[in-house]
């Protein structure tokens, strides 16, 4: 079942994505003059990404609870990572934000293509200007009102154990005194191990907005504030798993 799966999944990508990005594009091209944040593009996106390919086997089950949560401003959505298929979880929030990825990935054709459409944000990881490449962008993106959405490990790990969690997404909430909206994330790795590009025939996924955290409870120091998230979010997990 395994390999059906997997082969069925890939069918109906390798058939759907050229049309999602011809699709996109037109739509670009239509509303840009009016959405230059380009909220119609992502919410096509999320759509297409969560009703189509995430739900493209029958074993395979998704929750998004706490939708409502998500402040209407600008805010810091962080993400805790397992696996390449949390990307896909979270486009089921069907909410406008900017997304923050490793920039190899807009290299990609028609998946990185699509993100470039979208001015989602690349980032050099280990790169000595990889905090600038965070928070330059996320700032301006901020400023016009849209959020941002940051994996803070970074990367996901074999174990399934939450990495630390890097300051940046935390510095960048504190410099802009927005929220930070954590968003815990349960159950890809039963989808998606990795990177892949075996998929499981049968999954269960958990996508949870958790309460926004207020900047006047921040503190001013990033590192404790990711820190204190990071133990949110292993209570969290602790508690469900």
């Amino acid at each position: 079942m395994k390999y059906a799966v997997t082969l069925w999944f890939w069918l109906v990508f390798a058939v759907t994505a050229p049309m999602l990005f011809t699709l996109g594009a037109l739509l670009l091209l239509v509303t840009y003059p009016f959405d230059r944040d380009r909220r119609l593009l992502h919410g096509l996106v999320c759509r297409w990404c969560h009703w189509i390919w995430l739900h493209a086997s029958p074993g395979w089950r998704t929750r998004i609870e706490g939708r409502e949560q998500i402040p209407a401003g600008p805010c810091v959505l962080v993400v805790n990572h397992q696996s390449a298929a949390d990307i896909l979880a979270v486009m089921g929030l069907f909410h406008p934000y900017k997304f923050v990825a490793k920039a190899s990935l807009f290299s990609l054709p028609l998946v990185g293509w699509m993100m470039t459409l979208l001015a989602y944000v690349p980032i050099v990881r280990g790169s000595s200007t990889a905090m600038h490449q965070l928070l330059d962008p996320c700032r301006r993106w901020l400023r016009r009102g849209m959020p941002v959405l940051i994996f803070p490990e970074g990367t996901y790990s074999t174990g399934g154990q939450l990495l630390p969690f890097k300051r940046g997404a935390f510095q960048l909430a504190l410099e802009e005194h927005v929220p930070v909206v954590p968003v815990v994330v349960e159950g890809t790795p039963s989808l998606l191990h990795g990177d892949g590009p075996w998929m499981s025939p049968r999954a269960s996924i958990r996508v949870r907005v958790l309460p926004p955290l207020p900047p006047e409870s921040f503190g001013p120091d990033p590192a404790e504030l990711a820190s204190r998230v990071r133990s949110l979010y292993e209570q969290t997990l602790s508690a469900t798993g």
